[in-house]
């Protein structure tokens, strides 16, 4: 299984394209979105290329490959407008080639704790993945009782430096850096 995993694009269409070709080159089996997507949130700034509209096109345009959980910023207009379930608070994937369960939320409602997500951490089994986004801040480390934390970082408005994107492939997490800051 691969996925391809993202965060906070925040209606940032210009790093929004540059997922899409992403998604291109990379052929995941599915793209797993972890929330806060069309909206810039009023914590951050607006991006300089901040068109929801264009954001709602482009994923839309994959909405089949498309596994996507709410963050703190989506609201029920979001769903109104994409082709994809957006508004789980969490989802499970689980790999049978790794016999892996793998965890997914914003990390507003379940964190690890971690660059200011909330300290809730689902009860995992020793081995399973925590994925999460919110932070904007890229985490693959492994965390308590042996379950590994992976935050990809954001697409739109990184706080660590670089618009990043994440690969889940042979039960390993990666993060890719997308094009120029």
């Amino acid at each position: 299984m691969k996925l391809l995993i993202a965060s906070d694009i925040h209606g940032a269409a210009r790093w929004c394209d540059l997922l899409m070709e992403a998604v291109r080159a990379e052929k995941p089996d599915r793209v797993v979105l972890l929330g806060d997507l069309l909206y810039h949130g009023p914590r951050n700034d607006l991006p300089a290329d901040y068109a929801p509209k264009r954001v709602i096109e482009l994923l839309n345009a994959i909405a089949p490959q498309v596994i996507a959980v709410r963050g703190n910023c989506e609201a029920e207009v979001d769903q109104m407008v994409l082709d994809f379930a957006c508004m789980a608070t969490s989802n499970t994937l689980y790999d049978p080639d790794a016999n892996k369960t793998i965890f997914l939320s914003h990390g507003h409602v379940y964190g690890p704790g971690l660059h200011g997500s909330v300290d809730n951490l689902p009860k995992l089994a020793a081995g399973s993945a925590f994925v999460y986004g919110h932070t904007h801040v890229k985490v693959n480390q492994e965390g308590p009782d042996g379950i590994w934390l992976f935050n990809p970082g954001s697409v739109g408005i990184p706080k660590d430096g670089t618009h990043s994107y994440g690969i889940y492939e042979n039960g390993r997490f990666e993060h890719r850096v997308l094009g120029d800051a």
